[in-house]
C-alpha cells in the first residue's frame, strides 16, 4: 500500500497544480515532506481551492502553459524532478464544444510537451499521465464496465483529446522508455467529486452554488450514470502508482481508477443524496438545457488496479457526500479554516492505511 514517507525529500512536479485535483494532490505531497514543483495556468475559477488551501508559499509554483515547450523545459532543467504527475488539461466536456482547438492543443500537444521534457531529462524516474474514464469508445451498452484493453475513441473533443493523450503516452513508452530509465503509466479516473471544486458545468459545484444562493438545484441530465468517487480516492492511487513504478518498472501500465459498482449512480440520485445530507429542505429540479451530446452511461472495471496494488475504495458514495457537505459548511462559515479541513479529511482518509 501507499507509503507517504517515500515522498519525503522527493522532487515531484505536478502539472495543473492550481486546479481542483492539483491543489489536493499538492497538499498531500507537501504534508508528506516532498519538494513540490507546480506548473500550471493561474487558477481557473474564483474562488479556487489553490488559493483557499494556502499552499503556494509551501511549494515552487510556476505559472505557465503546457503548450509552451520552452518554458516547461526550463522548469524541468532548473528543478530536476524525479517524479512527474501530469494533470494539466482543459477538463470540461461542454467547454470542449465551445473551443475544440484550444482543447486539443492543451490536451494533446500539452501531453507531447510534457513527455518530451521527460524524454530529454535524465532526472525523471516515474511519470504518470492522468486522463479520464471518457477515453473509451462508448456504445453505451447497459451495465457494461470498460476494461483497460478496450478501444479508445472518445466522442466529444474533450474525451477524444484525452484518448489521443493516452495513445501518445503509449507511443512514447514503447519508443523511448524501453530501457527502463523511466517508468510510464496512465490513469483513467472516474468522475471525481469533493470539496473545493468550483468549475462550471459540474454537478457538485452546481449544488454548492445553489445552496450558497439559497435556490433550487438545477440538474440537466438526472438519468446519466457515472462512476463517482471522492477526490482522495484517485489521488491516493496516483501516488501509489508513481511510488511503486519508481522502485519497480513492472508496475507501469494503464489503469482504470474508478469506484465499485455500488458507486456508479445517476446524477439525480447523487443530487438527492446531497440534498439529504445538506438538509434545510434543499431540493432539485430536472431542467435540461438542450446542450451538446454527453454519454448517458459510463462505468469502469477497476479489477486490474485492485489485483496489481491490493487496493479497494475507502469512501463509498454516502461517506463521500458527507465529506463534501462538511467541507462546504466550513467554506461557507469560515474560509480561513479550509487548510485545517483539508488536513482533517486527508487524515481521516488515510487512517485506514
Amino acid at each position: 500500500m501507499l507509503d507517504l514517507t517515500f515522498y519525503k525529500g522527493k522532487k515531484v512536479l505536478v502539472t495543473g497544480h492550481t486546479g481542483f485535483k492539483g491543489a489536493w494532490l499538492c497538499k498531500i505531497l507537501i504534508d508528506a515532506g516532498a519538494e513540490v514543483i507546480g506548473y500550471a495556468l493561474n487558477p481557473p475559477t474564483e474562488p479556487n481551492l489553490f488559493s483557499l488551501s494556502k499552499i503556494e508559499n509551501e511549494m515552487i509554483s510556476v505559472i505557465g502553459d503546457v503548450r509552451n515547450y520552452a518554458v516547461l523545459k526550463s522548469v524541468f532543467d532548473r528543478y530536476q524532478p524525479e517524479i512527474v504527475i501530469h494533470l494539466a488539461a482543459q477538463p470540461i466536456v461542454r467547454d470542449s464544444y465551445k473551443d475544440p482547438k484550444y482543447t486539443f492543443e492543451t490536451n494533446v500537444m500539452g501531453t507531447v510537451n510534457v513527455l518530451e521534457c521527460v524524454r530529454t531529462s535524465v532526472c525523471v524516474k516515474s511519470f504518470l499521465n492522468v486522463t479520464t474514464d471518457k477515453v473509451y469508445k462508448n456504445d453505451e451498452i447497459p451495465d457494461h464496465a470498460f476494461q483497460e484493453e478496450e478501444p479508445l475513441d472518445g466522442y466529444d473533443p474533450y474525451s477524444n483529446s484525452k484518448s489521443c493523450s493516452e495513445l501518445i503516452t503509449h507511443s512514447y513508452q514503447k519508443c523511448f522508455f524501453q530501457d527502463g530509465h523511466c517508468a510510464i503509466s496512465t490513469a483513467r479516473a472516474g468522475n471525481v467529486i469533493g470539496g473545493g471544486d468550483f468549475a462550471n458545468d459540474r454537478i457538485i459545484p452546481d449544488c454548492i452554488r445553489a445552496v450558497e444562493q439559497n435556490r433550487q438545484i438545477i440538474v440537466r441530465n438526472p438519468y446519466s450514470t457515472r462512476p463517482y468517487q471522492h477526490v482522495l480516492e484517485p489521488l491516493y492511487l496516483y501516488l501509489l502508482i508513481a511510488q511503486k513504478q519508481f522502485d519497480n518498472s513492472a508496475f507501469a501500465g494503464y489503469y482504470n481508477i474508478g469506484p465499485d459498482n455500488c458507486d456508479c449512480v445517476n446524477t439525480g440520485d447523487l443530487v438527492t443524496l446531497f440534498c439529504k445530507c445538506w438538509g434545510n429542505q434543499t431540493d432539485w429540479v430536472n431542467k435540461s438545457d438542450g446542450g451538446p451530446h454527453e454519454a448517458a452511461f459510463l462505468k469502469l472495471d477497476n479489477t486490474k488496479v485492485k489485483k496489481v496494488f491490493g487496493w479497494k475504495p475507502r469512501w463509498h458514495i454516502e461517506e463521500t457526500m458527507r465529506e463534501i457537505v462538511n467541507w462546504t459548511k466550513v467554506y461557507l462559515s469560515d474560509r480561513d479554516k479550509i487548510p485545517q479541513e483539508m488536513q482533517r479529511e486527508i487524515k481521516e482518509f488515510l487512517k485506514y492505511e
